[in-house]
């Protein structure tokens, strides 16, 4: 186990020899397994210990070098230390990253359970029963081409020359199971199911194996659709990852940098519907990765991004916080070049107002597209313009039947599609990457398979 007063005491040590007086360490240990099967067979066991070291110091006019590292030795520290200030006489002088002047706030208390890892072979024969239960619940599913069960144990230290001195401890396990289905003279059909927890006991494989047929069999009946202007329905996973790719709205970084769709002066802008809530909120009780500091070992907390429909807050690292003269948010990661990066979000109806058409059902619709999940995320957004063509799995709903889409992609922009939010349907839902109710959104372009 990583010992932040033992790490804080040999650094200090040493930067004392080297003559510096400025320095800070980000450090990260981890034990992961893994396991895959294919068929009935195992496909890969997977067990490692991993660890790395981040280390930057400062020279006395404000540049700053930094070393990366797998040794978190004596030797390896004193090693890396002198990399780093070796590098600094290279640091840039327009924007230099420092301290976080927030380093030293006491962190808001997060209780994680810490469960030991499970032997490999208890993995495997959980896994290869699920994938048994999958293929045997339709004569259609006929692999599961990809599957896989972990657990993880992970701890993440962070010091620094002030005296700060951050410890966390986790532990983590996933479970996914994808479904492929054949019928004769039809196209395969293929869709899955995530489920995560603190362990592998802990873990509703049940609920994952239901969740992925019943999709994957709902895909089966499927029928191609007409190219034109569609009233949509977001999936809680789905809305998430359309903001997620567009997180640039609310990055202090990318705002600097000019790569954002926000500027300096956007705060307090008419963003979305007057319904709509955002905010980041990494100590959720559902965000499994939560952590009490970011990269730099300021204290995370909720932030409030959209507030009402309005712009209310960017994510800050110490140095854009610097730049902008508020305090840092939490956000930061530790790097060549410091990035800034959301969390976990939440969207919520803004309190006391309603939340768009409570007529709007999925269940009762007609005419509608459901949007259950993006693809291609990577290539088909252009994140400094706003636009987007993605990909996508769902249906046709029609008279609240649901008609699986052979293929098609939703295009539009984010600025619009914020603005012309109908409704959210329903409470708001866990998923991996935050909570999000249904979202209804107003007239997007469907482009068909032709």
């Amino acid at each position: 186990m990583l010992n932040p007063q033992q790490l804080h005491d040999q650094l200090s040590t040493l930067a004392k020899q080297e003559g510096i007086n400025q320095w800070d360490l980000g450090a990260a240990s981890g034990t992961d397994l893994s396991v895959q099967v294919d068929r009935g067979e195992p496909k890969q066991l997977k067990g490692a210990q991993r660890s790395a070291v981040t280390v930057r110091a400062w020279t006395s006019d404000g540049r700053v070098g930094i070393t990366s590292s797998t040794d978190l030795s004596i030797e390896g520290l004193a090693q890396a230390l002198k990399g780093a200030k070796e590098a600094s006489v290279f640091g840039d002088l327009e924007e230099p990253p420092g301290l976080s002047c927030r380093s030293l706030e006491p962190l808001i208390p997060l209780e994680r359970p810490r469960l030991a890892l499970q032997p490999i072979q208890n993995l495997l024969k959980t896994l290869l029963d699920a994938e048994r239960q999958l293929l045997d619940l339709h004569p259609a599913i006929n692999t599961v081409p990809y599957n896989g069960l972990s657990e993880r144990n992970g701890e993440s230290v962070y010091i620094n020359s002030l005296g700060s001195q951050r410890h966390h401890l986790s532990s983590s396990s996933a479970c996914y199971l994808y479904a492929r289905a054949e019928q004769d003279g039809r196209k395969p059909r293929s869709a899955g199911a995530v489920r995560l927890a603190y362990g592998s006991e802990q873990l509703d494989v049940q609920a994952c194996i239901k969740e992925a047929a019943e999709l994957t069999i709902s895909h089966l009946d499927y029928s191609a659709i007409d190219t034109g202007y569609y009233n949509c329905v977001f999936s809680p996973e789905a809305f998430l990852d359309l903001i997620g790719a567009f997180s640039n709205i609310f990055n202090a970084r990318s705002v600097l940098d000019g790569l954002s769709l926000s500027n300096r002066d956007s705060l307090g802008s008419t963003l979305a519907v007057p319904f709509l809530n955002l905010w980041d909120d990494p100590l959720h009780k559902s965000n499994l990765g939560a952590s009490a500091f970011d990269g730099e070992g300021t204290p995370t907390a909720p932030l409030t991004l959209i507030e009402a429909g309005n712009l209310a807050h960017f994510l800050h690292s110490e140095g854009t916080a610097r730049q902008f003269g508020v305090a840092p948010t939490g956000h930061a990661g530790m790097g060549s070049k410091v990035s800034v990066g959301p969390d976990w979000f939440v969207v919520a109806p803004t309190p006391g107002v309603a939340a768009g058409d409570a007529q709007l059902n999925r269940h009762k619709a007609d005419g509608v597209v459901w949007i259950d999940s993006l693809s291609a995320l990577h290539a088909g957004v252009k994140a400094s313009q706003g636009s987007f063509s993605l990909p996508f799995d769902g249906w046709l709903i029609k008279n609240g039947e649901r008609i699986s889409i052979e293929a098609a992609t939703v295009a539009g922009d984010i600025r619009k599609v914020l603005k012309t939010i109908l409704a959210l349907e329903g409470e708001p839902l866990v998923t991996p990457g935050g909570m999000c109710p249904y979202v209804w959104v107003e007239g997007l372009s469907i482009t068909g398979e032709t």
